[in-house]
């Protein structure tokens, strides 16, 4: 696992009962240590959900903790033979230095984007070319609409846990309609009598919807 794999936060309930939240190595431990004490599983399962979409992950900590160093050897068993690598041919340089491909400094990826000829000719005309025209234009929307994608990114991530853990709760209907009308005081009162666990969740995801 890469180290931005670990650092995401996730939640874990079990029915309508939040346990912990924590980074996705602390959530695999908690998971392993809970199947040991519960081989042959619990009346109620541990749900996990990530905290950015809302989603429920189906998480396997046997696979995502399993140990990277090599198995030991069976006693009286030899290890394998370990076979140097060779080494690297080096590329012909014809009498210079060969050339670095891309901008590995910008981590640039190469796409394809298709335009009209109208729209390339005033790319062209920009400062620093067409990509670097592109950059700006995209960075520029981004901070434009910083505020309107936040706010639709917290209205899918309720939605998303309040479709696993909510559907069946009284208001359930009447909350969802609230909630995508960006209606803070009805949301509030359809949620008001569902566990004290969920609610909490349910306003730390939607925080960003509502207005300060």
């Amino acid at each position: 696992m890469t180290t931005e794999t670990l650092t995401g936060r996730l939640t874990i309930f079990q029915g309508h009962q939040r346990l912990l939240q924590a980074d996705r190595l602390t959530v695999l431990r908690y998971l392993q240590n809970h199947d040991e004490l519960h081989p042959g599983g619990s009346p109620t399962p541990l749900w996990v959900f990530d905290d950015l979409s809302g989603l429920r992950l189906d998480l396997n900590w046997r696979s995502e903790l399993a140990p990277t160093s090599p198995p030991t050897p069976l006693d009286g068993a030899e290890p394998a033979p370990v076979t140097p690598a060779a080494a690297p041919m080096e590329p012909a340089s014809h009498g210079r230095a060969a050339r670095a491909v891309g901008r590995p400094k910008l981590g640039v990826v190469s796409r394809e984007v298709t335009l009209l000829p109208r729209h390339w000719e005033w790319l062209n005309r920009q400062p620093g070319g067409a990509s670097a025209a592109l950059r700006r234009l995209i960075d520029d929307a981004r901070n434009a609409h910083a505020e309107k994608d936040s706010q639709r990114a917290a209205t899918e991530a309720t939605y998303q846990f309040m479709q696993a853990m909510a559907g069946d709760l009284p208001g359930f209907d009447e909350a969802c309609r609230a909630l995508f009308a960006h209606k803070q005081s009805a949301f509030l009162l359809q949620t008001q009598a569902w566990p004290d666990d969920v609610q909490a969740y349910l306003h730390q995801l939607s925080r960003p919807i509502w207005p300060v």
